[in-house]
Formats: C-alpha cells, sequence, structure tokens
C-alpha cells in the first residue's frame, strides 16, 4: 500500500489514549481536520502534516502507510473490569494488541512456532472439572506447575506482555484467526500473573464461542484457574489441615500462587471455614497489602527468548525488527517481556521452536 492508511491513525492515537482534540492540541491541527484525516475525507494530505503526525505519535511516518491491521473489538477481548476501566484503557489496550498480532505474523513467518494443543471444554458446566479435563490432556497429573507462561506456549497460545499504567487493565485474551492470545500486564507480582495467565486460559477453552465477560464468566474463570494451579488431590495431601498464616506462606511456594489465592482455594476445598477465611484475609490485607512475602521470580516468555536469540544470530536487531514492522521500538519492547536486545552474529533457514512440556 502506498497510500496513507487512515486506519493506522487512529490505531495509533488509541494507543497513546489520546481524543481527537487530544491530538490536535498537540499537533496544531484542528480537531476537525484530525477527523476529516481520520475519516478519509481529508484533500491533499501533504507530507509536513504526516510528519507532525508521527512527531505527536511517536510512530515512524511509514507506519501509516501499511495495510489495515486486525484489532480486536471489546466483545472479543475477555476484559475483567470493564465497569472501571475506562474507554481509553481499553482501546489502549487493544491498540497493543494489534501490534502483538502483526509481530505474530511476522515471526510465524520466519519460525515453526508450537501447534495448537487446546480443547473446547465449553460444555462443561464446571470449571473445576474442565480444569482437570484440561490437565489430563496435557499429561499434568495432579503435579504443580513451575512455569506457566511456558506450559502455555508450548500449547501454541501466543503470550504477549503489557505495560498499562493502569490497574484497570491487568489481563485479557482472544482468538485471532484460529490462534489464541492472552495479554498479561507486567505490574503485577509473579504470582498474581501466573494466576492472571490460568484466568485467561479459562476463558480461552470455556468461552470462546460465548462472550467471555460479565460476573458469572469472570467467576468461572477464577474458580478454573484456582483448580487448574492447585489440584485437589495434590492440596489435601499437601495442606490437610491449618493452624496459622505462616503455614500458608510456606504452602503457597509448591504451588506458586499468592498466599491469598491459597487461602481462597482452601475456603474452597472446605479445610478452612468461613470464620477462618475472613480472618486469614484481614490479616493478608494488614500485613502485606499490595505485596507478595517470599516472592516468586517473574515468569517470562521463552518461545520470544528463543525467537530473538535466533534472530540476533542473523543480525537481526531489535531497531532490524521495528523498522520492518514501522512500529517504534519502545512498542515491540514492552510486548515481548523487554527481552529484545541488540546483539548480532549468523543463521539460516526457519527454525523450529520446541518447548519442554513444564509440569
Amino acid at each position: 500500500m502506498t497510500e496513507f492508511n487512515s486506519s493506522r491513525l487512529t490505531l495509533a492515537r488509541k494507543r497513546r489514549s489520546l481524543s481527537g482534540k487530544d491530538l490536535a492540541n498537540l499537533t496544531g491541527l484542528t480537531a476537525v481536520h484530525i477527523s476529516r484525516i481520520e475519516k478519509d475525507k481529508a484533500d491533499n494530505l501533504d507530507q509536513s502534516t504526516i510528519d507532525v503526525l508521527s512527531k505527536a505519535l511517536g510512530f515512524p511516518p511509514e507506519f501509516f502507510f501499511g495495510n489495515d491491521i486486525d484489532t480486536p473489538s471489546k466483545d472479543d477481548a475477555s476484559f475483567r473490569s470493564l465497569t472501571a476501566m475506562t474507554a481509553r484503557e481499553r482501546d489502549a489496550a487493544l491498540s497493543a494488541s494489534s501490534f502483538a498480532y502483526l509481530i505474530s505474523d511476522w515471526v510465524s513467518d520466519r519460525f515453526n512456532l508450537p501447534e495448537i494443543d487446546l480443547i473446547n471444554l465449553s460444555y462443561e458446566r464446571e470449571p473445576d472439572a474442565a480444569a482437570k479435563i484440561l490437565r489430563c490432556h496435557w499429561g499434568l497429573g495432579e503435579q504443580p506447575i513451575s512455569n506457566v507462561i511456558k506450559l502455555l506456549e508450548s500449547k501454541g497460545i501466543r503470550v504477549f506482555s503489557l505495560s498499562e499504567n493502569t490497574k484497570n487493565v491487568d489481563a485479557f485474551s482472544c482468538w485471532r484467526n484460529g490462534i489464541p492470545y492472552i495479554f498479561l500486564n507486567t505490574y503485577k507480582t509473579s504470582e498474581r500473573s501466573r494466576f492472571d495467565a490460568l484466568h485467561e486460559l479459562g476463558h480461552l477453552v470455556l468461552h470462546r464461542h460465548g462472550k467471555a465477560q460479565g460476573r458469572e464468566a469472570e467467576r468461572e474463570a477464577n474458580k478454573f484457574a484456582s483448580f487448574f494451579l492447585i489440584p485437589s488431590i495434590d492440596l489435601m495431601a499437601r495442606v490437610p489441615f491449618v493452624t496459622s498464616l505462616q503455614q500458608l506462606v510456606k504452602a503457597k511456594k509448591r504451588w506458586g500462587v499468592s498466599v491469598s489465592a491459597l487461602a481462597y482455594r482452601l475456603h474452597k476445598t472446605d479445610v478452612i471455614t468461613d470464620w477462618q477465611y475472613r480472618t486469614f484475609c484481614i490479616q493478608i490485607n494488614k500485613k502485606y497489602k499490595n505485596t507478595e512475602p517470599d516472592g516468586l521470580l517473574r515468569e517470562s516468555s521463552v518461545v520470544w527468548e528463543k525467537v530473538f536469540r535466533e534472530l540476533w544470530k542473523d543480525g537481526q536487531t531489535r531497531l532490524c525488527i521495528a523498522k520492518d514492522l514501522s512500529l517504534p521500538e519502545k512498542e515491540i519492547e514492552t510486548l515481548m517481556f523487554g527481552l529484545i536486545n541488540t546483539q548480532t552474529p549468523t543463521n539460516e533457514g526457519k527454525p523450529k521452536l520446541s518447548l519442554v512440556e513444564t509440569k
């Protein structure tokens, strides 16, 4: 495409959480002119105007001359906090996922990524049963999962990071062309992020053909994640009773969950009473608030790390990738768990990235 693509201007503006009026103020153009450009009704769009827009939005001029980019709608994505989320926060996150699609397509043209191995469990009424079925399908048994992101990627799920400066966007998932995607905000603790990833897995297998939003859908995804992370047999064998908060802090390390998540799971399994659960929640909030005792190291993408290692060998740096996709380097870096580097050397072909399943 050699003509200016107005849809890409709208995408870049939303990524920067700007209204048309905001962009007008930044560029010195009128809001009416911005609107006409985005509606593809502006006459004689000269290079100087494009340069002004490019500078204001932080996107290279070439970005505005590409083909249309797929963007999930708000109904396609499994946003958890729609009531608290502003339209700008939602649109900025969805715009980021559009760039993830570009990266995923670019990588898929060069590498054989893991094949998709998800099953449709929308027929299963109980999320805990669905979690057990999927664990069985993946051959996980009752053992803890040491690396959630590695497991999901080994099953063909494309996992990307987000760096949204808001607590209203923690994670979301969606399907595109038969490929499942999960997006994780990086401001949370590792334990919470692991849970979020499996919460989104719940949406992918439970709600693929239905709306993955609403209180009931969120409850089902939470229950799925809880039972997937902490299988009942293993839980009962390791924690048959609880006498103190410190016991929970010590026990949570086995499953890589937050102390709050373990307390919730034990309550749902009737190991602790309603009174004990309320007491533990008060103690956890008072003692730890937004922190996590004995926190885990943050998980990162294994697939993207392998991809970039191969690209570096072939002389492909962050700048090369950004230039190929006409994207700001920062947008790629924030989506790829900050893994992009500037190393170099050599390789050929289309390597196959194989992952060892994590148990």
